[in-house]
């Protein structure tokens, strides 16, 4: 059975680079106008992915399939609510929504330092959750009304593996990942009468620039052996988001796929 997208409208957060790029590249191969974002265009250039979010707007129109690049802080649930409006608005509904966007990321550092519960620093850790839990629980509330009212859409929800077993670092962050897995249970249950599919992907360790740049010393990676053993590549990931955005899991709600090894 062929994945066809054809004529669905796919928001996908935090794609200027990294697995959300991955992610929108993999909608558009299988036939959806795709919508990047970022927090701002110069995002992508971060780990040299991408040149901008723009850039990665025309790897998709190269694609053959429309696109657009919004900025948004999705911390703001203004500009949350705002990017929501302003893609219905220009493509008139969203069909499929990927909040991808988050990280284990500083107040005004790469990642937060210390990264333990207790000696994090406290706008370390509410940056964190912001980031995290709060700006998908906003994309959900109203990309999530929009999809009630039309009584159709797929909403994935990007967890993380760190979210599943007791982490010793970066402990805030696997807490607001394990927080967003089970609001989507929840959220599935809520809107299960109304034909919105909510689901979640919590991805392995991926290889991504920012992953291979935020290595720190004494992680062990393993890049080779197993396909189930190894580092994962991106389109590993993006297979499975494929799966939960088509017609193949128009039964499948409220439900975390976890990776991991």
């Amino acid at each position: 059975m062929n994945v066809d997208l054809s004529g669905k409208v796919a928001l996908v957060t935090g794609s200027g680079r990294g697995l959300g790029r991955e992610y929108a590249l993999c909608l558009a191969r299988a036939g959806a106008d795709v919508v990047i974002h970022d927090k701002n265009a110069e995002a992508a250039a971060q780990f040299g992915e991408a040149a901008s979010g723009e850039a990665v707007a025309d790897e998709i129109r190269a694609l053959g399939r429309q696109s657009a690049f919004f900025a948004a802080d999705l911390t703001d649930p203004v500009q949350a609510e705002q990017l929501v409006n302003r893609v219905i608005e220009r493509f008139g509904r969203i069909d499929i929504l990927v909040n991808n966007a988050g990280g284990d990321i500083g107040a005004r550092t790469p990642r937060p330092d210390p990264n333990t519960a207790i000696d994090i620093r406290v706008e370390d850790l509410q940056a964190v959750v912001n980031l995290n839990l709060l700006g998908t629980m906003y994309m959900c509330k109203f990309a999530g009304a929009h999809m009630r009212e039309r009584r159709s859409g797929k909403i994935i929800n990007v967890g993380s593996s760190a979210g599943h077993y007791p982490a010793t670092v970066g402990i805030i962050y696997a807490a607001s990942k394990a927080g967003i897995s089970h609001y989507t249970r929840c959220l599935g249950e809520e809107l299960r009468p109304h034909d919105v599919n909510v689901n979640c992907i919590a991805p392995a360790a991926t290889s991504t620039g920012r992953f291979r740049a935020t290595r720190v010393a004494g992680d062990v990676l393993k890049m080779d052996g197993s396909r189930l053993q190894r580092v994962a590549q991106p389109e590993d990931m993006a297979k499975i988001v494929l799966f939960l955005a088509s017609s193949l899991s128009d039964y499948l709600t409220g439900e975390t796929i976890v990776c991991h090894h």
